[in-house]
């Protein structure tokens, strides 16, 4: 399929999308039309691994990728393995600019995230956001798992949206924007998909509600907030929900 075969991203189009109401429809007619030029991109968490699950239903091709900072948890790379294992799948692992990373490490140190929230920022911009502004430089169609119920700071994402980036119109669906955390445990304890270990409830009631890098991603007790894990050195100063890594620019 050539650029001039897709169909444009354009809010009329945007706005056709959101008229689907069954999320494994939406994948079904996107990778159909869209091929190679729509991708999943996700760290396999819960909702990730939900639209995974309902891509490979569809029995057409689909393209996964997700963003390795090269700081991932060994438990993460051991589980991406299984994921292309059970759905028969190649997971693409888009990865920082080494030349970058090194210059940073060697300008500011290795955990310079500690220092202060620009830090923070510039560290995740240059592990994170580059390699998926490099990744969006190849697709027109970006499916995200975010859901309205996972902070405040997401509570009006839509189920669809044009997005612009360097000077390219990109469509971020996300399929499962309203679902509710019940309607995800339920869906996948029904179709038995896999679950990250580090996700799983620890005997002390602690678990990860989301995944990132080694060191800035911690679990949260019952009762916390679900972004109070991540940054959790910054929780005294910025509101748990409000913390967001700069992949989602324009929630």
């Amino acid at each position: 399929m050539t650029e001039h075969d897709l169909p444009k991203i354009t809010s009329s189009f945007c706005y056709k999308v959101r008229q689907i109401d069954q999320p494994q429809e939406i994948l079904f007619q996107i990778f159909k039309r869209f091929e190679e030029h729509a991708a999943i991109i996700t760290s396999g968490q819960l909702t990730g691994m939900i639209i995974i699950h309902m891509a490979h239903e569809n029995g057409i091709p689909f393209r996964v990728c997700t963003i390795d900072t090269l700081r991932l948890f060994p438990e993460t790379y051991a589980f991406l393995d299984q994921v292309e294992a059970r759905y028969g799948i190649q997971i693409e692992q888009i990865k920082p600019n080494l030349e970058r990373v090194n210059r940073m490490v060697n300008q500011h140190g290795e955990f310079l995230f500690f220092d202060s929230k620009d830090k923070q920022e510039y560290c995740c911009h240059i592990r994170k956001v580059e390699s998926l502004e490099q990744l969006l430089t190849d697709i027109d169609v970006w499916f995200s798992g975010l859901r309205r119920d996972q902070s405040e700071n997401r509570q009006r994402i839509p189920k669809a949206q044009v997005i612009e980036k360097k000077g390219r119109s990109i469509l971020k669906i996300n399929p499962l924007f309203d679902w509710t955390e019940k309607q995800v445990q339920d869906f996948i304890k029904e179709h038995d998909i896999p679950i990250n270990p580090l996700l799983m409830p620890k005997a002390n009631g602690q678990f990860y509600e989301s995944l990132g890098c080694v060191i800035c991603t911690t679990p949260i007790r019952p009762g916390e907030p679900k972004r109070a894990g991540r940054w959790r050195w910054q929780n005294t100063q910025l509101e748990e929900n409000k913390k967001e890594c700069g992949l989602h620019f324009s929630i």
